[in-house]
């Protein structure tokens, strides 16, 4: 008979109160995916807890997120929807906004949901805006200059035809663009 001690896959009322709170904790400062939520329990509950075997971080990442929805604030459709509002507001491709969310574990039914409602003109007026392309450009204007604003606008995700719709459009054609799209 050995003394080996085999370790449990069950978690102790220690370790789950620890998840608890740590859930609260992280929600508290920001919202979070359910894989954001799942990970983060799991990478500090290696840190925290010396013999914590496999199947227990498992467990306790299971139990985090389960009381995190069970007091609603865990909502990756709400994650996704306000995560697009913002991103559409700062100029971001509807192709980047999904390719964000679905890295931060957003399934794609729910980026599907969200991105409905985005508008990657409204998007590209902003971001040209904010980089002073096209109608906002303050500087002299050559093909070279041309060259470098619409790759900046294929490298951020918009397509070439609403790159070359923004690009082609007079200051007051854009700003009206962005008065009549805000979210």
């Amino acid at each position: 008979m050995t003394d080996e001690i085999v370790p449990s896959d069950i978690p102790t009322p220690r370790m789950l109160s620890w998840a608890r709170n740590s859930a609260i904790y992280r929600l508290e400062r920001r919202m979070m995916t359910e894989k954001q939520l799942f990970d983060a329990i799991t990478r500090k509950a290696r840190e925290k807890f010396e013999d914590i075997s496999a199947g227990q971080i498992k467990a306790v990442a299971d139990f985090a997120v389960k009381f995190a929805y069970d007091n609603k604030v865990l909502d990756d459709s709400a994650f996704a929807e306000i995560s697009t509002r913002s991103a559409v507001r700062g100029g971001k491709s509807k192709r980047a906004i999904a390719q964000k969310l679905t890295a931060k574990g957003v399934s794609g039914d729910r980026v599907e949901a969200a991105l409905e409602q985005a508008d990657d003109l409204y998007a590209a007026a902003i971001f040209a805006r904010k980089r002073a392309f096209g109608p906002f450009r303050r500087v002299e204007f050559d093909d070279k200059r041309k060259a470098k604003e619409l790759s900046a606008f294929a490298r951020n995700g918009f397509s070439f035809e609403i790159g070359k719709k923004v690009f082609d459009m007079s200051f007051e054609e854009a700003e009206e663009v962005i008065l009549s799209g805000r979210l």
